[in-house]
């Protein structure tokens, strides 16, 4: 009976309200103000931001801005944890974050889809992928997709359509799909 007991009181300090739970970064959101050093991400993979915030005391939270036109990939860490506020441009976590993308039904955030292209077509940027995805279900031919951010590879976005489904491979360049 005390063991019974003692095993319910220590399952129910677990589940006070506001302990600590594991957080992920957001992607799709920024965090505004609070920074006190930014550097440019060759990679333009959020997780080398995510990991520096971790790798020093004085960070608190992080921001991410995927490679624009105009600049590339930069990471903003931040002596404060800001209010998120929503924005495409980026990607956003405190300290202890993991980097983890929306799961959206067909569609794959951060990954790129090798091989198979029968079509390349330069497109607006479109940080959902939406628009590849409808090209490509606008086409019989067409049974996988991949929208490669503008700025990774040059200062257009493009959708790649493919007539065969590839091997997915995690990269921040790309959101891609498969139609069924």
């Amino acid at each position: 009976m005390m063991r019974c007991l003692g095993a319910l009181f220590f399952c129910s300090v677990l589940v006070v309200p506001g302990f600590p739970t594991l957080s992920y970064a957001q992607t799709g959101y920024d965090r505004p103000g609070g920074d006190y050093t930014n550097f440019a991400v060759r990679a333009g993979d959020p997780a080398v931001c995510a990991l520096r915030c971790e790798r020093e005391s004085r960070c608190r939270a992080w921001s991410f801005s995927y490679p624009t036109t105009s600049s590339g990939a930069v990471c903003w860490l931040k002596g404060r944890v800001t209010p998120r506020a929503a924005s495409s441009c980026c990607v956003s976590g405190v300290r202890g974050a993991a980097v983890l993308e929306p799961k959206r039904g067909p569609v794959e955030f951060s990954i790129e889809r090798t091989g198979g292209d029968y079509r390349n077509v330069e497109i607006a940027p479109d940080p959902t992928g939406n628009a590849c995805s409808e090209a490509c279900k606008g086409e019989a031919r067409c049974r996988a997709w991949t929208y490669l951010r503008p700025g990774y590879h040059g200062p257009a976005a493009h959708c790649f359509l493919k007539d065969r489904i590839t091997a997915p491979r995690r990269r921040p360049c790309c959101i891609s799909g498969v139609i069924r």
